[in-house]
């Protein structure tokens, strides 16, 4: 098995297990509304596998260290395969006991995301390929993934039921798990020798993020993106769609203008990756994708005209992740790896749940036009951020020297 190979068999794996999390986040919440009846519960899950995914994420650093980042991957994939089995097998135990294996099921997929996480930089360089093509090609893999999974979980549960499509997603986890083990094996491993206290490992890595002024900056920048994202998906695009042009169709358009400028972003940034200032890329991504899209909804009824700057959106967004991936790997100590990612990727899907809140709460004390107005200001003035600090900027397009101690 070449290094190579290897590299493409785990981000097989890696696209797999993302297109079977999508799968799941459409069959358990159907399965709710099927089984109860409930609106209410049907969000509650949701949330309920979300917030174990993010905690696991920051929690699973220290074990990723001690077990290394193959194992981890190999036994988090193995157990998601029986949770979500267990899921799909007890529907009738009721409500309470779904909600338990839900969590269980988000805090195991959190896990093995991270562990893969931290194979793709030994892979690379094993490959002898440059860890900013990796990430920008992992990146437009993530976004087909999206477009594809939740789509074929819709036609999976039309086509068979809830329940079925569940027992498919566990299959794609013992796949996942299995393909790990057979063919991808790092040339070194990602192992923490030391015998530092769980706590003190954790808080080693919260250290190093609010330290290093590169990773703080682009973290902020990430997590208020990410919160307006939410916001405009959840809430500010369909009560817009609802109030302007009084049909769904609309809905679908602009959130499908979007998705489609992401993937092209994604697309095109994997092709010109090594060619272009990061920074600069990262930073103007940020500026593009943000605040024009909310702007443009609280200034305009023009459907066209949101459809355009959405796209255009998409397309500034794809550069943020794979920038701020590769600066992890070549950034962060290796040693230090597990923990800092986790931790990153954690603060990051954090500001998921908490946009879709916000935004409701700003729709309702101000009215749609003015928390639009507001949000796109506020989302202005964090994008502007990265632009104007040029020291992060330098680091990042700097050779890297970041080596294992």
């Amino acid at each position: 098995m070449t290094p190579r190979r290897g590299l493409v068999i785990l981000f097989v794996a890696d696209v797999l297990s993302a297109v079977g999390s999508r799968i799941t986040m459409v069959a358990i919440p159907w399965l709710v509304l099927v089984t109860t009846g409930s609106a209410a519960r049907m969000g509650l899950v949701a949330a309920v596998e979300l917030v174990p995914y993010i905690i696991a994420s920051i929690m699973a650093g220290p074990i990723i260290d001690t077990l290394g980042p193959r194992r981890t991957s190999i036994l988090a994939n193995l157990s998601s395969a029986v949770a979500v089995a267990a899921i799909a097998a007890t529907t009738g135990l009721g409500f309470a006991a779904l909600l338990v294996l839900v969590a269980v099921a988000g805090a195991l997929r959190g896990a093995a995301d991270r562990a893969k996480d931290l194979l793709v930089r030994p892979m690379a360089e094993a490959a002898n390929v440059e860890l900013i093509r990796i990430t920008s090609l992992h990146e437009a893999l993530a976004r087909g993934a999206t477009l594809l999974g939740a789509p074929l979980g819709g036609l999976l549960i039309f086509w068979t039921d809830a329940a079925s499509v569940l027992w498919i997603d566990a299959v794609t986890f013992v796949i996942c798990g299995v393909l790990v083990a057979a063919f991808v094996r790092p040339p070194e491993v990602v192992a923490d020798t030391r015998r530092d206290k769980y706590f003190r490992s954790l808080a080693e890595g919260f250290s190093f993020v609010r330290r290093d002024e590169l990773l703080a900056t682009m973290l902020i920048t990430t997590f208020t993106i990410n919160i307006f994202a939410s916001a405009s998906t959840a809430v500010f695009i369909p009560v817009w769609v609802r109030d302007e042009l009084g049909s769904p169709a609309g809905l679908g358009l602009t959130l499908g203008a979007f998705s489609a400028g992401a993937l092209l972003g994604s697309i095109t940034f994997a092709i010109l990756a090594t060619k272009v200032p990061r920074y600069l890329t990262f930073a103007i991504g940020a500026f593009v994708g943000g605040s024009p899209r909310l702007l443009v909804l609280g200034l305009s009824d023009n459907l066209a005209l949101v459809m355009v700057v959405t796209f255009l959106s998409g397309i500034g967004i794809a550069a943020i992740n794979p920038v701020f991936g590769a600066a992890l790997y070549e950034h962060v100590p290796k040693q230090l790896q597990a923990r800092v990612i986790g931790l990153v990727a954690a603060t990051s899907f954090a500001g998921l749940p908490l946009g879709a809140l916000l935004a409701g709460e700003l729709v309702s004390a101000l009215g749609l036009t003015q928390a639009l107005i507001w949000s796109g200001i506020a989302c202005l003035v964090v994008s502007v951020f990265p632009l104007v600090r040029r020291g992060p900027g330098k680091v990042l397009d700097a050779p890297s020297t970041v080596e294992a101690t």
